[in-house]
């Protein structure tokens, strides 16, 4: 697959202003951080229930359902950055009101609501949990983790784009035909190899912590990618949104950081908190 220099620069301009914008919410205070990821899950919802609604025409959507599920969340995160500053259990425990109270709504609808609100379920593992997580490592942490992540995210995205357009020949999946193997697994290695440079250097935990998280980064990273190319292909579209001039949307551009989050929370909360 050869390197298309236009799209290249396109996205390159993109993604800069984009890393701006991430850098700033990630680094300027708690505020910000909570405010960065109410939008991230803010317009990663709306794509999601714009996906679903093509994939599924026919499903009964009632008025409330959207508006609501996002409200629950956008609150939910705020609250939990405001009163749950160490790790606990309880933000989880609470976390069982939501599918109970959405099934119920659904359940008094004038017409039936049971598919539209086992859809809007889906959306909060998809979407809600990882935002929680990542709010818990920024509150357990700092923005250590929370950056280090996404960073890790941007390199295997990149470096796997850039060998994959370089060498890439063997088609990694029919979901996402652009991606080949070479290009997978360039991106992987040279993620790990980053990742565990910066332990060396600057000390930060344990080395095999680096290594372990960017592992989450580039496997469960590129699956939260095939994971949003199915769901794009089975609602015939070929980007979630247009908020990113050759990127795409917000599921487009968040959808590793969706998939990567529990793995890394997990992975953080058992060897690292």
């Amino acid at each position: 697959m050869p390197l298309n220099w236009p799209t290249f620069f396109t996205r390159l301009g993109s993604a800069i202003i984009f890393c701006i914008i991430m850098m700033t919410g990630l680094l300027w205070n708690d505020t910000g951080f909570v405010a960065l990821v109410s939008v991230i899950q803010l317009l990663c919802f709306r794509e999601y229930f714009s996906l679903v609604r093509k994939i599924q025409p026919d499903t009964y959507w009632p008025d409330w359902m959207e508006n609501t599920v996002q409200v629950i969340c956008f609150v939910w995160v705020w609250l939990l950055s405001s009163f749950f500053k160490g790790l606990t259990p309880a933000p989880f425990f609470f976390l069982l009101f939501f599918p109970i109270l959405i099934l119920l709504l659904a359940v008094l609808d004038k017409r039936t609501a049971l598919a539209a609100a086992l859809q809007a379920l889906a959306g909060l593992f998809y979407i809600f949990l990882p935002m929680v997580m990542l709010v818990i490592m920024y509150r357990r942490e700092g923005y250590i983790l929370p950056l280090a992540l996404i960073l890790m995210l941007w390199t295997n995205d990149t470096m796997a784009y850039l060998v994959g357009s370089f060498i890439g020949k063997t088609p990694f999946s029919p979901i996402s035909p652009k991606k080949t193997w070479e290009g997978t697994a360039g991106g992987a290695l040279l993620t790990i190899a980053g990742a565990a440079a910066f332990g060396y250097y600057t000390g930060e935990y344990r080395m095999v912590d680096w290594i372990m998280l960017a592992l989450c980064a580039s496997v469960a990273g590129t699956a939260g990618d095939l994971l949003e190319s199915k769901l794009k292909r089975l609602a015939g579209v070929k980007d979630s949104g247009t908020m990113m001039p050759g990127h795409g949307g917000a599921l487009d551009r968040f959808d590793s950081l969706l998939v990567a989050t529990p793995f890394a929370f997990v992975y953080a909360y058992l060897f690292m908190f």
